[in-house]
């Protein structure tokens, strides 16, 4: 039985009480995903999750999202119209240009808005005419990330949006993200295996640990991102990895 509740609370953006989520088997019986979580974020914060592969992280971001109403608990978060979401791949329109793309998710009373900035940021306005076959996975993920931050949301949802990237294009796009996030602030929560990604984007880290998921413990990073240089993102990585007790930590 799920009960997902919407609230604007003054500092609370999302608070999450789940008591668990099951599935049924084909054979019989059931799959235990996830055990109890409660956490919450508070406006304006930018908290990553980490945790083994096939822990329970895509499944939290799904009920948190209305996508998976099948768990015991409540979410309360912002209305639904505030909620924004990034996922793995770019999902763009193929017969829509990147410009189309981004302005389809707006209201019909605000799609004339200029992007302008937004491209800016996104360094995207060479390519605002282009349609998705036309764009490499980097720029599309660009596309992406203007389409959800062009809603103003209150609350942004993000699922390892540079997986799959080289690395040099994966930095960038941190960059860019963090640009932006500082241009226009929103409660961030994002999902990686990338534990040293989690340690130059976020602010807060949630540990997850294996199925059925729980939080194992956090890392609050109040050290300023221009200042977390090798040897501090290595020290956050042994903390990660000591928290969820993994023999092989995620690097």
């Amino acid at each position: 039985m799920s009960d997902i509740a919407d609230s604007q609370l003054p500092e609370t953006v999302l608070d999450i009480q789940v008591a668990g989520r099951s599935f049924d088997l084909a054979g019989g019986g059931a799959l235990h995903a996830v055990g109890k979580l409660a956490f919450s974020l508070t406006a304006r914060s930018f908290t990553c999750i980490v945790g083994p592969s096939g822990c329970g992280k895509t499944t939290t971001l799904r009920m948190i999202l209305g996508l998976d109403t099948g768990f015991e608990g409540t979410i309360r978060q912002p209305d639904s119209s505030s909620v924004a979401a990034v996922f793995q791949e770019p999902r763009l329109l193929p017969w829509r240009t990147v410009e189309q793309n981004v302005r389809l998710v707006l209201p019909k009373n605000q799609r004339d808005q200029s992007l302008d900035a937004l491209f800016d940021v996104l360094e995207l306005d060479e390519v605002r005419h282009f349609y998705p076959s036309q764009l490499s996975l980097g720029l599309a993920r660009r596309a992406a990330l203007a389409r959800a931050f062009v809603l103003e949301p209150q609350l942004l949802i993000l699922d390892e949006p540079f997986v799959s990237l080289d690395d040099v294009t994966a930095h960038r796009l941190r960059q860019l993200l963090l640009s932006l996030w500082h241009r226009q602030p929103t409660t961030a929560l994002m999902v990686t295996h990338n534990i040293r990604e989690a340690t130059l984007l976020a602010d807060r880290i949630l540990v997850f640990g294996k199925r059925p998921t729980c939080v194992l413990g956090e890392l609050v990073i109040d050290t300023s991102r221009e200042q977390r240089d090798d040897a501090f993102v290595e020290h956050v990585v042994g903390q990660v990895s000591d928290i969820g007790k993994l023999n092989n930590p995620l690097r």
